[in-house]
């Protein structure tokens, strides 16, 4: 579902995102906008379109407790028109394992969220702090025991970004 909003907004937002960006309200803001410039377009669209759905006044998650709903997070990013496993970041109170790929066990590192749902990884985050990339930023758009999401923008070492939206699986016995 969030992947189909993301779209749509992305469409809609189409023929306003060439370059014509004003001041950044924001942290989110400052980083479209050096995505934008970076000369990547469909990479700039599909990350204003998950930045949007973050920004102050939209439907940010209530992060009050500072947690995240424990369970399973299935991570991907659509590039070049498909969908990319970037596998799975277990949660289970303030303590994070992943990503994994394939049910092995990753080792638990604590993460933080702050009152603007902004999520701080304490330790390593898989692929996404390998290889040279590094997370720009991790947002949570959604804490919902049911629909729970957040989306990480990665830089990777060639300087452009990748984003991706990792939502809680639903637990099957």
């Amino acid at each position: 579902m969030a992947k189909q909003r993301i779209m749509q907004l992305a469409e809609t937002m189409k023929p306003s995102l060439d370059n014509r960006l004003t001041a950044p309200r924001s942290r989110a803001g400052a980083k479209l906008a050096t995505i934008t410039q970076s000369g990547r377009p469909g990479l700039a669209l599909c990350t204003a379109a998950m930045l949007l759905v973050a920004q102050p006044g939209s439907s940010r998650a209530g992060i009050a407790n500072g947690q995240l709903p424990d369970g399973p997070y299935h991570c991907e990013a659509y590039l070049l028109g498909l969908f990319l496993d970037l596998g799975t970041i277990t949660i289970k109170g303030n303590v994070y394992s992943g990503p994994t790929y394939g049910g092995r066990v990753a080792q638990g590192y604590n993460y933080q969220i702050d009152p603007n749902g902004e999520v701080a990884w304490l330790g390593p985050l898989g692929g996404f702090t390998s290889g040279g990339n590094s997370v720009s930023l991790t947002q949570v758009t959604a804490d919902d025991e049911k629909d729970a999401a957040f989306d990480i923008i990665m830089r990777q070492a060639d300087g452009a970004f990748t984003a991706a939206t990792c939502t809680l699986q639903p637990i099957t016995l």
